[in-house]
């Protein structure tokens, strides 16, 4: 777990941020060094206060209460702050070291953030963990919570750790320095409130690993529960008008409340792991309130320390033991922490395994003039064999059917051309430039309508006249007045509509090779034709390859690529010969 930790914080402080961090950090750590001091001498201003009380010496008490105190000692006269003084230095270092650990936060967060998403989209790890069968579930969650939870609980932790070691270093000289020595069977044990401050601790840090233990793998399961009930409910969300055609709100209801109940089966385990460890810790916590007043008491009431010296070591025994117990305080937040650092490795080993070398065909890039495809071998992850051994080439200019029955690979085909696919052999020789693929679902992103039509260009790419004539062009123009509206258009559109607007993008876009996965699927014969006839006009130097079952569409193109029982054959539409190497 510590080494995950670290070489997922690691990076950060290698990064350019590094100088800010470290400055930012430096003045975090000096603050909180200043507010230990500021402890310790509130614990002498308490002694002072609580002498002058039993003194009965008001103008002490009043000195050492609002201002200061100067020493009698002519020798050495020491200035004693008063606790205003020291009240108001520790409200202002209080709130600047938590001000400054939340812009170290936001910086941390901000960079570790870029990083995650840079690493998501690196080799399309996006897509590749969709197919690599690797544990990687809810991705978004693992970026937009784990990673706060990651840092803020890193820096709250690292920060009260360090704090309650230099607590733990002053206080014990105080302590010891306070503690008259204790005799047990006729031997002196020196600073013996000390000892009995680190066994209280070190016994109370074993009770409560053992009484909360099982929360680690309880808050990595809950956060795992709460994110695929989110995702169940944005299933909901982004397919409702799908369940509302199949009637299926019964089913969607029952997954839906399953998905919950495994929320709550989780959080009641949490809650009873929780009353263990809260019962044990309150218990724990109670006894240091009065112990150290009980231990010293006889020498207070022997007249061998003040009342001020009592107050003095019941402080500083309460500070020590707080130190030593930083453990038992903190466990439950500590036990989040690993379920944290736990899922954010499990992403980033999830991403590496995705992306790691394997048997794949080996797609090579360039400005080609053709598509060569030569020995390729398409597998599914589970070992299926789609496609074997295959081999052609389509040159530039050409227009390509492909088909074949359902599930002979023609998609696949089209993920292996575009380098998604990490299943199979061979190499293909593939153009890397002026490509465009068109699914059969298009993507519609959120944002202005301007946005979804220019994608995956940005929308200041083109100017305001080219996208309302692209719209005009595939027949929605009613839509040319609304580009600069925002809202979730894939709500809106029709999948006719979609198929459409998909069209205004290949206009604007003017692709020299051009992808078609049953893009003209949701639109009638005539707008089919239409949308067929208005790429070939306006792009008629364009390479268009184009899966459809429909026979028709075969007269806008030249050859005739056909899967079928592992095969791939080329068939030239206008000569009906077999150009194929099989």
């Amino acid at each position: 777990m510590f080494r995950d930790a670290v070489s997922l914080a690691a990076p950060f402080w290698r990064s350019d941020e590094r100088w800010r961090a470290c400055g930012l950090l430096s003045v975090i750590l000096a603050l909180n060094i200043a507010l230990v001091g500021i402890e310790v001498l509130i614990t002498l201003c308490l002694g002072a206060l609580f002498n002058a009380l039993a003194a009965k010496d008001w103008a002490g008490f009043i000195s050492i209460l609002l201002t200061w105190r100067v020493s009698a000692d002519e020798d050495f006269r020491a200035i004693t702050p008063g606790f205003a003084l020291l009240a108001a230095i520790d409200v202002v270092f209080t709130t600047y070291a938590l001000y400054l650990q939340q812009a170290l936060q936001i910086r941390w967060r901000h960079w570790l953030t870029e990083a995650a998403l840079d690493t998501w989209f690196a080799g399309r790890a996006y897509y590749r963990l969709t197919l690599s069968g690797v544990a990687a579930d809810n991705p978004d969650q693992r970026i937009a919570e784990d990673v706060r939870l990651f840092v803020d609980n890193s820096l709250g932790l690292g920060i009260g750790l360090l704090r309650s070691v230099l607590t733990l270093v002053t206080f014990v000289a105080l302590l010891w320095s306070l503690s008259k020595p204790f005799r047990v069977f006729g031997i002196a044990i020196p600073g013996y409130l000390v000892w009995v401050a680190l066994l209280y601790s070190a016994l109370g840090s074993t009770l409560a690993h053992l009484a909360g233990r099982r929360l680690i793998a309880l808050n990595y399961l809950q956060q795992k529960a709460e994110a695929n009930f989110r995702a169940g409910l944005f299933r909901v969300r982004e397919n409702a008008e799908s369940i509302g055609f199949y009637e299926g709100e019964h089913e969607e209801l029952t997954e839906l409340r399953q998905r919950f109940s495994r929320v709550i089966y989780n959080w009641r385990a949490i809650m009873a792991a929780t009353k263990r460890l809260t019962f044990f810790t309150s218990a724990f916590g109670q006894i240091p309130l009065v112990f150290p007043y009980a231990v010293a008491a006889p020498a207070y009431f022997a007249g061998y320390i003040p009342l001020g010296g009592i107050v003095q070591t019941a402080n500083a025994f309460v500070k020590v033991q707080g130190a030593l117990s930083w453990i038992v305080s903190n466990y439950a937040v500590i036990s989040g922490w690993c379920a944290t650092v736990a899922r954010l490795a499990g992403f980033r080993d999830a991403i590496e395994a995705a992306n790691a070398p394997g048997e794949c065909p080996q797609v090579n890039v360039g400005d080609r003039g053709e598509i060569g495809v030569s020995g390729l071998s398409l597998t599914l992850p589970d070992g299926h064999v789609l496609l074997e051994n295959a081999t052609f080439r389509i040159a530039a200019g050409s227009r390509v059917l492909l088909s074949g029955p359902s599930g002979s690979g023609k998609t696949t085909l089209f993920r292996a051309i575009s380098g998604l696919l990490n299943f199979g052999s061979g190499s293909i020789a593939a153009p890397n430039t002026d490509r465009m693929f068109l699914p059969q679902e298009p993507y519609i992103p959120a944002g202005t309508l301007k946005r979804a039509v220019c994608y995956p260009q940005p929308g200041d790419q083109f100017p305001d006249e080219a996208v309302a004539a692209a719209l005009n062009e595939v027949g929605l123009g009613r839509l040319a007045p609304r580009l600069d509206e925002a809202d979730v258009w894939e709500r809106h559109l029709s999948g006719g509509e979609k198929q459409r607007l998909a069209l205004a993008r290949v206009l604007l876009n003017r692709p020299r090779w051009l992808f078609m996965d049953e893009a003209t699927s949701n639109l009638d014969e005539q707008a089919e034709a239409h949308f067929y006839e208005t790429v070939l006009a306006r792009l008629p130097e364009a390479t268009v390859i184009s899966i459809a079952h429909r026979e028709r569409l075969a007269r806008f193109h030249h050859y005739l690529l056909r899967l079928h029982d592992g095969r791939a054959a080329l068939l030239d539409l206008k000569t009906s010969s077999d150009l194929a190497v099989d």
